[in-house]
């Protein structure tokens, strides 16, 4: 798990080595361990490692092989590597390390472009070949790892986080376009807070799809291929099994994906958060022989009458399977130095209070330990949020529009009081996307098809974007099992019913049964609350005011500054569809605008 950035040119000139030296030392938090430059003619790689897999230097990147004519610059973790690696040997590949980075390299030299339907795991990569001089960029299945990506004048540039591209256009001359992206801005505004690939919220940045391979030739053409997409449909050969057949398909590959997830030179703690989710997975961990295990759990202060912690669930799973649990009360003083901090950690602005609360757990579990197993991704594969229910029985053709009366913040028809004329385009593009996803074949069912949307798109660039940045601002290796591509796979083909069940995720409650204990399952669903920002008042409520009264935030005007003055008055009463508080959505995209320095 590391930080990776780079520059492409197709100009003929030689990459801007200080430029690309900038870039990786913004990300000195995802890779504290070391660092590595590496330059040749048109191209330049960096790289920041955190060092989990071959600690030794013979593991440091970027990774050249000069037999094979390849340079690397990888950021993740390949689970099945060590398989991956004797085949390779068997294929005559000599090794020098026994770190993940060099099988993948091989891999490449042996598969070409197909090596990513190899791995198993998250990653990006960047990998250039010195005789044709053709840049390959990758993505892993789920986007777990980002990959932000940067056309500039002559060449490309890349890297881990959006702000390390930023900072190389301030070195290179500010030659980045950091204008607002209104298509983007109207999907922040109205489609939950996301705005979906390749977009970001800045005119001049995108990122890559995930479950993508690029390809750049020397001319700058390039050309992109999606290797992978779940149908969200039913497996014809599973068709006459039970419940409970799924229920034991269900727990087989989750322990799987548990068990891949222990491969690792250092110690691997949980993130315990009290829900199911989480709790099973320390469940499997004790059941596949895991001793000593870490845990860790957060909780805050209570306000407006809103507990902050879930303190009593994650005790009763510490219990039951003897962890070294960690319980971390944050106090409500030192809640707006995590918000500034998980403000500027932020690739892109996130509106889920969460991110504070990933942001300083994070800082204390990487005090203790490197990598951690996480229970993100369950509720969108498993349709665990109560967005999913309403869907169930409604027609398949009329499912987006149902879809949109549910989950999005707002309609577009709300936009005109919020948003500035200036800002305010003509068309209502985010519900253009959401029809042209739910209209791609497949998914069988109006169920399916959201949770096919969300598992791809909302749970990309909103739960997994939030955990990667939080934990790497600390340099803390955050595994999802529930993002398991074969598992993911498999949850597509239970029946949308048996995931609705029991008030959400009944395939996975029952299949627990016997595995965690019944209070955990029996509970009430919890979130990761951080009531402070639920409930704004006192230095959160003085930080939003400040962020949207900011000269900064005046010329760029763009929200409606009658609406923005009535909800700073009352900071708790316009909420979105989905209950969160609205003016905590508009504060935040300001907040990490002025951080990140656009004007």
């Amino acid at each position: 798990m590391c930080g990776l950035a780079g520059e492409l040119r197709f100009d003929g000139a030689a990459a801007d080595v200080g430029v690309v030296a900038t870039m990786t030392g913004c990300m000195v938090h995802r890779g504290p361990d070391g660092d590595g430059l590496w330059a040749r003619g048109p191209v330049a790689l960096g790289h920041r490692r955190l060092a989990i897999i071959d600690l030794t230097t013979a593991g440091a990147q970027p990774m050249v092989d000069a037999a094979l004519g390849l340079t690397i610059a990888f950021n993740g973790m390949v689970y099945n590597y060590e398989a991956l690696r004797d085949e390779l040997h068997g294929l005559g590949h000599t090794f020098q390390s026994t770190s993940d980075t060099e099988v993948v390299l091989k891999a490449y030299a042996e598969w070409g472009r197909g090596f990513v339907d190899k791995f198993l795991g998250m990653f990006a990569i960047a990998i250039w070949e010195h005789r044709t001089g053709r840049l390959v960029l990758a993505r892993d299945r789920l986007g777990i790892k980002p990959l932000y990506v940067s056309p500039v004048p002559g060449g490309v540039r890349f890297a881990s986080t959006l702000p390390a591209l930023l900072d190389g256009s301030r070195a290179a001359g500010n030659d980045v376009d950091t204008s607002i992206d209104r298509t983007a801005l109207a999907s922040y505004m109205t489609f939950h807070s996301i705005v979906p690939a390749p977009r970001t919220i800045l005119s001049g940045v995108e990122k890559l799809p995930p479950a993508t391979v690029r390809v750049y030739e020397p001319t700058g053409d390039l050309v992109d291929t999606t290797y992978w997409a779940p149908s969200f449909t039913r497996d014809p050969a599973k068709a006459d099994w039970t419940s409970t057949d799924w229920e034991r398909a269900f727990i087989d590959s989750l322990r799987t994906a548990v068990e891949r997830r222990m491969v690792s030179d250092v110690p691997v703690g949980v993130l315990l958060s009290g829900g199911i989710d989480s709790s099973l997975v320390v469940a499997l961990l004790a059941e596949l022989g895991q001793r000593d295990l870490a845990t860790f759990s957060i909780g805050f202060e209570s306000h407006g009458g809103e507990s902050g912690d879930e303190f009593e669930y994650s005790s009763i799973v510490a219990k039951e399977f003897g962890t070294d649990h960690h319980r971390i009360p944050i106090p409500t003083d030192r809640l707006l130095a995590g918000l500034d901090g998980a403000v500027r950690a932020m690739s892109e602005p996130m509106v889920s209070h969460d991110c504070i609360a990933f942001y300083l757990l994070a800082e204390e579990v990487s005090q203790s330990i490197k990598v951690v197993q996480s229970g993100q991704g369950a509720d969108e594969v498993l349709g665990g949020y109560d967005w999913y229910p309403p869907l169930a029985g409604v027609p398949r053709d009329e499912a987006a529009e149902a879809y949109a009366g549910v989950f999005m913040d707002r309609r577009w028809s709300a936009m005109s009081g919020l948003l500035s004329a200036e800002w305010l385009g003509d068309t209502d593009t985010p519900m253009e996307f959401v029809r042209q996803r739910f209209a791609v074949p497949g998914a069988d069912t109006s169920v399916d098809a959201a949770l096919r949307l969300d598992t791809t798109v909302m749970l990309v660039d909103d739960p997994v974007k939030r955990v990667d940045n939080m934990t790497m601002a600390w340099g803390l290796e955050a595994r999802v099992p529930f993002l398991d591509h074969e598992f993911v796979e498999l949850a597509g083909q239970i029946p949308p019913s048996l995931k609705l069940a029991d008030g959400g995720k009944g395939v996975m409650k029952r299949a627990a049964r016997g595995i965690v204990p019944d209070a955990v399952i029996d509970r009430t669903k919890g979130y990761f609350p951080v009531p402070a920002i639920r409930q704004m008042e006192g230095p959160v409520l003085d930080r939003v005011r400040a962020a949207l009264t900011d000269p900064a935030a005046r010329s760029r005007g763009l929200f409606d500054s009658r609406t923005v003055s009535r909800m700073l008055d009352a900071p708790n009463e316009t909420r979105t569809q989905l209950g969160s508080n609205a003016l905590w959505q508009l504060g935040l995209i300001e907040m990490w605008l002025q951080a990140q320095g656009v004007r």
